[in-house]
């Protein structure tokens, strides 16, 4: 298990850039499965759960290559369906959270589909039903073998129906969405996620020749055709990553420029930190976050004490919310978390509290944060990341910390942000892997 030793309490200064989207490429690469022509697809993280999903794909046939560190062509002419009753398959597949996106693809195309069921954070239930309702609406059927944990759907006659989602789920309509674009026949999803994963998705699917209507709205309407071609695509900048620099520079008082983060895809993630009291500017495309010695928390215009929450887009990421609260805790003023999602992604406050914050755990869903107006350095601690958000959370703490932190079980981290140390290295932190 790899540990970071974080010797914290540095100012930082220079530029960053952030990687391509996670989510966003999880569910583009999946994508290719639907065409057996060549798609490119620019601007991929190098990061764990990406290159997983990528051996996923050369296991099952799928040709790989990568002119390029941040490029890669797929061409998934030659699929072997077989492969995915295999133990190889089921052990892979259930490491990996982003394997179900894999499901609607081969379900569209080849008419079958299994799946385990997948593995990935340890941030609280993350059910599939929304996915599997929407595969049986368009005609598929599925059973689960509750033995082996494991999916079997088939499909072979698709056909386009009317839906409702239960939740707005973002893999879920991904999943769904292109399941639906080699169905005959109108498919429309209402409630859909409108993401710009999603979005960015749906545009993918209409450069391969698809027919999507309402992009961007929670009401998508889709006619299906007989077959995708190749394409070309760039995945965005990751506003994830954005949102943890813009907290990591005012836990540090820290003077960095964030380049090219597609501002207008950010929605009201710049908005959020602004309302904690962060300075920032938007010069072009980059956003400035200038050294700041104190933030002061808004509060609400009758007084009350300010809430930030987690909401289906437009609204906050709940990615993002670990950020949110551990950049409360050197603030001016309080602050109340609500992480309305997942029931397990405020347990890492205890190793905030060890290190001196002051926070009120009310449930597994809210945390009360009373800012210390950087009057009260946190101490540095040894921890260990439970799930990638928390991970990069707890590495924010440990670089304002004055000393030497440990965060053990960096996987974790690894698995959502590419070479985070040498990045943050550059600008002058001092973060050291071990293991």
């Amino acid at each position: 298990m790899a540990t970071f030793e974080v010797y914290g309490g540095r100012q930082l200064k220079g530029d960053l850039h952030p990687q391509g989207a996670k989510n966003e490429a999880l569910q583009i690469i999946c994508a290719t499965l639907l065409t057996p022509e060549k798609v490119i697809i620019r601007n991929i993280p190098n990061i764990r759960d990406v290159i997983k999903l990528i051996e996923l794909l050369e296991c099952m046939g799928v040709e790989v290559e990568r002119p390029e560190p941040s490029v890669c062509t797929f061409k998934a002419e030659k699929v072997n369906v077989e492969y995915l009753t295999t133990d190889d398959f089921k052990n892979k597949a259930a490491s990996l959270r982003g394997s179900v996106m894999v499901v609607g693809p081969l379900l569209a195309r080849f008419g079958i589909a299994y799946i385990p069921k997948p593995g990935g954070d340890k941030i609280g239930r993350r059910r599939l039903d929304t996915h599997f309702i929407g595969f049986e609406k368009l005609g598929a059927k599925f059973n689960f073998d509750t033995k082996e944990s494991f999916y079997k759907v088939e499909g072979k006659n698709l056909k386009g129906a009317y839906m409702l989602l239960d939740e707005a789920s973002v893999t879920g309509t991904a999943n769904i969405l292109m399941a639906a674009v080699l169905a005959p026949g109108i498919t429309t999803i209402f409630n859909a996620a409108c993401e710009p994963y999603v979005q960015q998705l749906s545009k993918m699917l209409v450069s391969m020749g698809a027919k999507i209507n309402g992009i961007g709205s929670n009401l998508l309407t889709i006619e299906g055709v007989n077959s995708l071609s190749g394409c070309e695509h760039r995945i965005l900048p990751d506003m994830i990553e954005i949102g943890s620099f813009i907290g990591l520079a005012a836990m540090t008082h820290s003077d960095i420029t964030i380049k090219n983060v597609s501002y207008e895809d950010l929605g009201i993630i710049p908005d959020s930190f602004s309302r904690l009291g962060i300075k920032m500017e938007r010069i072009g495309d980059d956003i400035h976050i200038p050294e700041q010695k104190t933030y002061e928390i808004d509060t609400f215009i009758d007084g009350s004490i300010m809430t930030i929450a987690d909401a289906p887009w437009p609204g906050l990421t709940p990615d993002l919310l670990s950020v949110f609260l551990v950049v409360a805790t050197q603030a001016k003023g309080s602050v109340l978390i609500h992480q309305k999602m997942f029931e397990s992604r405020l347990f890492f406050v205890d190793k905030l509290i060890d290190m001196g914050a002051q926070i009120i755990l009310c449930d597994p869903h809210r945390a009360t944060v009373i800012g210390h107006n950087h009057q009260l350095q946190l101490r540095p601690t040894t921890m260990t990341s439970p799930d990638i958000r928390a991970g990069v959370a707890l590495l924010i703490a440990a670089l304002s910390a004055d000393g030497k932190s440990i965060i053990h079980n960096i996987e974790q981290i690894d698995r959502g942000y590419e070479n985070i140390d040498k990045r943050l290295n550059a600008i002058g932190a001092d973060i050291r892997r071990v293991g």
